[in-house]
């Protein structure tokens, strides 16, 4: 059994003149990464691996997170995942340690949204229907497999079982 954890990178400022990809995070996106870390951790979780879009966003989001988990978690970044293709980023989760038994991916919308849907289909219909509304920033989706390796996770093969975002956190 594998599951992988989606996060949508925490919320990102848009300062004037700075490249999409060396954005910041914003204050909230501050304040809401620890929260979605300390969630994982609480919910037990724990990734034994992550994927990190290489974007500074989602690389600063991941540094808050980290910590909020209460353990160490390897870590590898993947440029292919910025801005990315549901595809590609599958094409990401397949060269994760096939040791891993959680999968941490942090990266994008409207790629995570896209991929969230086409991996798992079915599952906890309130997650479903929360994935359905928006993806917003710092939002999770947990996706369980019934399968012994990452090369084996394709489209359909996943169940849903929580969607959360800070603003539904207590």
């Amino acid at each position: 059994m594998k599951t992988l954890l989606l996060l949508r990178h925490a919320k990102s400022a848009w300062p004037e003149g700075v490249d999409d990809h060396e954005r910041p995070l914003a204050d909230r996106g501050r304040r809401d990464a620890p929260r979605i870390g300390a969630y994982i951790a609480e919910a037990g979780l724990w990734p034994d691996f992550a994927l990190v879009s290489s974007a500074r966003r989602t690389l600063e989001t991941w540094a808050l997170v980290e910590p909020a988990l209460g353990k160490a978690c390897p870590s590898r970044t993947v440029s292919s995942i910025y801005e990315a293709e549901p595809a590609a980023i599958l094409a990401a989760i397949h060269t994760a340690p096939q040791r891993s038994e959680t999968l941490l991916v942090i990266g994008h919308n409207p790629g995570f949204e896209d991929l969230a849907a086409m991996l798992a289909p079915a599952g906890n219909a309130h997650a479903i229907g929360q994935l359905k509304t928006k993806y917003p920033t710092a939002g999770l989706a947990v996706i369980g497999f019934d399968v012994g390796r990452w090369s084996d996770v394709v489209p359909g093969a996943g169940t849903l079982d929580t969607f959360v975002t800070p603003k539904t956190l207590p």
